[in-house]
């Protein structure tokens, strides 16, 4: 997949930025960016925006995205002058070297169009391939979700923990579509991985957009969480919010994941390896 990234240029104000300043300050500052961008879409949010087109659906995506971007954009940009930016949030593989912002403007964007409260700011900080710090604010229930590499995960300030749950019989599970549009191979994998996930789990839960779902797996509220193909903005903040919490993250066959992985789940330890074995028959 081709990339469509473009790398910031240094301000006057952000010049001023303090290289010693540690991590954990750059995640407060980035976690009032994400806050600010989402009220400002949540003054969006409200009836159903109606089109009859592809073209007329874009462009109401669009201008979501933009009124989020127009807070997110100057003041990541403020915060590491030198990182660069991701411009299209369905792009996948790996990133060149160096910081990266991964961020998704409006997570969920297509049900903040039709009324559904399940939605999303992210913004992500990628340190040679390798998430650091992660932000998700869910405007419609004002919670802000964070991550730091090291540090754990937290919900309003409060540690996140996985479930303890041991048996896939007893957990809950959900899955997501990455995209619309997909190759055929991949939606017939993810509706037979569906089927049989109802045969061995105790409920299967199929929306968008993925990163609620991998903050659930954090919060211990769900048990795995599995996709086929992905985006890194739609993956990256929530495998750092359930590695911080004790999760484990692969891809469906049970081998390490990485942007490139063609499949993701994120599990408590105690149902991971049913979930392998569910998902690779």
């Amino acid at each position: 997949m081709s990339e469509t990234l473009q790398t910031t240029g240094m301000s006057d104000a952000a010049a001023a930025w303090d290289a010693a300043t540690s991590d954990a300050d750059l995640l407060a500052r980035t976690a009032i960016a994400v806050r600010a961008a989402g009220s400002a879409l949540r003054e969006r949010f409200g009836d159903v925006v109606r089109h009859r087109t592809r073209e007329e659906l874009m462009s109401a995506l669009a201008a979501n995205d933009d009124t989020a971007l127009a807070i997110l954009r100057p003041r990541l940009t403020q915060l590491r002058p030198e990182a660069g930016w991701v411009e299209d949030e369905l792009d996948g593989g790996a990133l060149p070297p160096g910081e990266w912002w991964v961020v998704d403007p409006a997570e969920g964007n297509v049900n903040h169009l039709h009324a559904l409260p399940e939605w999303a700011v992210t913004a992500t900080l990628v340190r040679e391939n390798q998430p650091v710090l992660t932000v998700v604010h869910l405007p419609m229930t004002g919670e802000t979700c964070t991550a730091l590499s090291g540090a754990g995960a937290h919900l309003d300030g409060r540690p996140l923990r996985v479930s303890p749950t041991a048996d896939l019989g007893l957990g809950i599970v959900a899955t997501s579509q990455a995209r619309p549009d997909e190759d055929e191979a991949v939606v017939r994998r993810g509706g037979s991985s569906i089927t049989a996930m109802l045969f061995d789990a105790l409920v299967v839960r199929v929306s968008v957009p993925a990163t609620l779902h991998l903050l659930n797996v954090a919060a211990g509220r769900i048990e795995a969480f599995w996709q086929f193909a992905g985006a890194r903005a739609d993956l990256l903040p929530g495998a750092l919010l359930v590695t911080e919490a004790g999760g484990r993250i692969s891809d469906a066959e049970g081998r390490p994941w990485t942007p490139q992985s063609e499949s993701f789940l994120a599990a408590a330890p105690g149902v991971h390896t049913e979930a392998v074995t569910t998902l690779s028959r």
